[in-house]
């Protein structure tokens, strides 16, 4: 079934329908994909299960804790390739962002480093053993999901939920906003992946307008995490500018440097227009939405 929630399905499970979804998914991906595809697909599989607790955390509070850092762990446990991936797909990404401006042969010792960092740590990583222990983990989280329970009243904790993500995402922006850093915009990313998560999962609400939404969510969380990669990026050329070249390394931090004031400046304008609305407004809007699903999904359907 699909990643959100059914008309006449309960809300508690539905939560534990999808994140057994998930997960089986994820222990597809270990065996169906190269290593390195798994990492970054299973590693997304997690994210998505956190996002579905989080919607219903307030009537989940104590399995959810537990239940949240089980899976953080999980894909924390595979990040360093993952990031490793990350580091050529941001040279790559710049290189085309700015195509005619820079000489991409004479920075092509650069890749070539970052390159063979990766293939270094996949060799000395042991995927295969660390792939096994993150599909044990996930048997075992699998083993765990009947035991949930959420308490009475699972459209009011989905709305909180809905509700308490969505204003410290908004709360995020403006601190983000107010003192530019890395870290501010991080935290940013991490609550506006998390209400992308809610609004797919709302979608059969009022499918058009809620869809509509999600995808611009999405795409203020890609501009985030493309950010995000090139702080990351900045950070390890830095560290490494001795075996990379200093000289080549200033020409891509500046670069790096531009094309993230580009991408914050694009994410500010599409921010204002997501977080526009006030947290106790969006819930009375979805909570209206819910209501006239719920009792659509109650009547007889015409003949």
């Amino acid at each position: 079934m699909a990643f959100r929630l059914e008309p006449k399905e309960a809300v508690d499970e539905a939560v534990r329908r999808i994140v057994g979804e998930q997960i089986n998914k994820a222990l597809a991906d270990t065996v169906e994909l190269e290593h390195h595809q798994a990492v970054h697909e299973v590693r997304k599989r997690c994210k998505k299960i956190r996002g579905v607790i989080r919607l219903v955390r307030p009537g989940f509070e104590d399995t959810y804790q537990r239940e949240n850092a089980e899976f953080r762990e999980a894909a924390r446990a595979l990040s360093e390739l993952r990031d490793a991936e990350a580091m050529l797909e941001t040279f790559d990404a710049l290189m085309t962002a700015f195509e005619g401006e820079v000489d991409r042969r004479s920075l092509g010792h650069v890749r070539r480093g970052l390159t063979l960092g990766r293939q270094e740590l996949a060799e000395n990583w042991d995927l295969d053993a660390r792939l096994v222990d993150f599909r044990a983990s996930m048997l075992q989280a699998r083993d765990r999901i009947e035991d949930w329970s959420l308490s009475p009243g699972g459209a009011k904790a989905a709305l909180s939920g809905l509700t308490k993500t969505y204003g410290r995402g908004r709360s995020a922006m403006d601190a983000a906003y107010a003192k530019p850093s890395p870290e501010r915009f991080h935290e940013w990313r991490k609550r506006v992946k998390y209400h992308r998560y809610h609004c797919r999962l709302l979608r059969s609400l009022w499918e058009q307008p809620m869809k509509a939404r999600w995808k611009e969510v999405k795409r203020l969380s890609d501009l985030l995490g493309d950010e995000h990669d090139l702080a990351v990026f900045r950070e390890k050329l830095l560290a490494d500018r001795a075996a990379l070249g200093a000289e080549r390394v200033h020409v891509l931090v500046a670069l790096a440097d531009r094309r993230a004031e580009q991408l914050r400046l694009a994410a500010q304008h599409l921010g204002a227009r997501v977080y526009a609305e006030k947290p106790k407004r969006l819930r009375r809007r979805v909570g209206a939405y819910w209501e006239a699903w719920r009792e659509e999904a109650r009547e007889p359907a015409a003949s």
